[in-house]
């Protein structure tokens, strides 16, 4: 298994140890040892619950930043259309996009727009495919690593279809390339509301490489923008994208678009974990499509967005009453360059040993402990739950004195023996001698 380079890192002087992320990661991937927090790379999909939840601050989200724009001639700017939700007011789409240009970049081309092409290859993809039930859409890079970790009898059922981000940069660096710029010195900027999209980026699932060369938090360029956007005094008509594209920022965006099929839309990883586990066990088969978001609301919901995720998905639905526009003709020749060029695959990173009988008896064993361990999964140990220590335990990364509970048992056992030792004497002391007269 190749490293991935991941957007959620840890930053460990100011990381106090206080366990509030090991109970809220969704695989299970941090552990407390020696105070300080530690991320399984191999575990980690980059929800950004561990950024949210971290009281010091010690979680952080790497993107790059606005000076990297600079590296290309013609830096092209691809908002989320979660960015349009972020700004008090009466900002309108215009606007922002004039904003974007105002911080440098040479062309702005909505993600939005994006989302619309992504529906209709949709569309056609699932009237001309039999993909076993129910779909799984491939939008969210969060869920799609939930699933090839956690699910990985779901992988079949992932979309294999790229996301509207991914669409987008591929479609303005074809526009600049025809008009003559040379794409080497096109760089695309995804305005990013998770992490998640950084990874993504990094190492990409069913592609070779990804069409996008940067992405920027809109958290980091949420003030540079709000500047531009206040400056901005003319009223160009800069917006293409309708509101079944902005739509999407907002979980149900995607699935509402989904014609005739039964669908459904979740959003927030508890409740995504529950629908996958449904799927998993087969009890959503007369489902025909899910929508699955790993942030509450939706998009909007990101942990590099700075407004109210429901504030944010109110302007969104705001914006969308007033925008009107039929979806993009897609040819049967570009729908099919958005179709996953490499399969997903699961992510073993739960195997316990490559030797199946070695793992039957490793899994006995985590059993045992299990049973032996409190259960009270109260995280004092650095792990998560019992099982997780348990798990930790036969792959020799912890002790069972780890738990605080058996820890507390053994001294205290400790300590009766040595009250009972200390109750007796050596033969050659008087006190034995006076016991035989």
């Amino acid at each position: 298994m190749g490293s991935l380079i991941h957007a959620v890192t840890l930053d460990k002087d100011k990381c106090k140890g206080c366990t509030n992320c090991i109970k809220h990661c969704p695989t299970e991937a941090i552990r407390v040892r020696d105070g300080k927090a530690k991320i399984i790379d191999e575990r980690c999909i980059d929800c950004g619950e561990c950024i949210r939840i971290c009281p010091h601050h010690a979680k952080t989200a790497i993107t790059d930043s606005l000076e990297e724009i600079k590296k290309f001639r013609y830096p092209v700017a691809i908002p989320a259309p979660s960015l349009y939700g972020q700004f008090k007011g009466n900002v309108s789409v215009d606007k922002i996009i004039s904003g974007l240009y105002g911080l440098g970049f040479f062309k702005v081309w909505e993600v939005a727009r994006g989302a619309e092409i992504v529906s209709k290859v949709t569309e056609r993809y699932l009237k001309e495919h039999d993909l076993p039930k129910p779909v799984i859409s491939s939008a969210c890079p969060t869920v799609m690593r939930l699933i090839r970790i956690r699910y990985p009898e779901l992988v079949d059922h992932i979309l294999p279809v790229d996301s509207p981000m991914e669409v987008a940069a591929y479609m303005v660096k074809e526009e600049l390339a025809a008009e003559g710029y040379a794409r080497e010195d096109i760089g695309v900027f995804f305005i990013s509301p998770c992490a998640a999209k950084f990874t993504i980026v990094k190492n990409p699932l069913g592609k070779e490489k990804s069409n996008v060369d940067g992405v920027l938090a809109i958290s980091d360029i949420y003030g540079p923008l709000l500047e531009k956007i206040k400056e901005e005094k003319m009223n160009k008509v800069l917006q293409k994208s309708t509101s079944a594209g902005i739509g999407w920022a907002i979980s149900g965006g995607e699935s509402r678009l989904i014609k005739d099929r039964r669908h459904i839309s979740v959003d927030g990883l508890t409740n995504v974990t529950r629908v996958l586990e449904d799927a998993m066990m087969g009890k959503l088969k007369e489902v025909d499509f899910i929508e699955a978001l790993a942030c509450s609301g939706g998009c909007v919901g990101g942990p590099l967005t700075v407004e109210n995720p429901f504030m944010a998905k109110e302007r969104i639905s705001k914006l969308s009453e007033g925008i009107t526009g039929e979806l993009p003709q897609v040819s049967a020749e570009l729908a099919d360059g958005f179709v996953y060029d490499k399969p997903i695959t699961p992510q073993n990173v739960l195997r316990l040993d490559e030797d199946m009988v070695k793992a039957i008896k490793k899994m006995g064993e985590i059993e045992e402990i299990t049973e032996d361990l409190p259960g009270l999964d109260c995280g004092a140990c650095g792990a998560p739950t019992c099982r997780a220590l348990a798990e930790d335990i036969v792959r020799g990364k912890a002790d069972e004195l780890d738990c605080i509970i058996k820890l507390r048992e053994n001294v205290s056992g400790l300590a009766e023996r040595m009250v009972d030792l200390a109750k007796k004497m050596p033969p050659s002391m008087n006190q034995y001698e006076k016991r035989e007269r």
